[in-house]
């Protein structure tokens, strides 16, 4: 599943920037996280691509190689997933490299905790 020739140099956040963070921004921010993960097969988009190691990343093709939808439809998904901040995409060759936004799942996670603590 994996590509062997794809690299992808995966953004990076830190989820103690939310310390510096108003708390509506940090509410606007957990609701477009939330649309990110609103549908099962993003969710699974997002396992399949923690679980790769950081030197092997997923083409659009490999996804759906996984998944039981059609190209398309794992395409949208993706897009969603990019727009929402969830992941990133390099461009290599005719290829677009796809990985996961190092550290935001425990981003997101400080997002719900602090937005319900309030």
């Amino acid at each position: 599943m994996k590509t062997d020739n794809c690299t992808c140099n995966p953004l990076s956040i830190d989820a103690r920037i939310l310390e510096k963070t108003d708390p509506e921004t940090c509410k606007k921010r957990l609701a477009e996280l939330s649309k990110g993960l609103a549908h099962p097969a993003r969710v699974e988009i997002l396992r399949i691509l923690a679980h790769n190691p950081p030197e092997k990343r997923c083409i659009c093709g490999d996804i759906v190689g996984v998944l039981p939808l059609a190209q398309s439809s794992v395409s949208r998904h993706i897009k969603v997933l990019k727009e929402t901040g969830w992941i990133h995409g390099e461009i290599d060759g005719p290829c677009v490299c796809y990985c996961i936004v190092d550290g935001i799942i425990e981003y997101y996670m400080e997002l719900v905790k602090r937005s319900i603590q309030e």
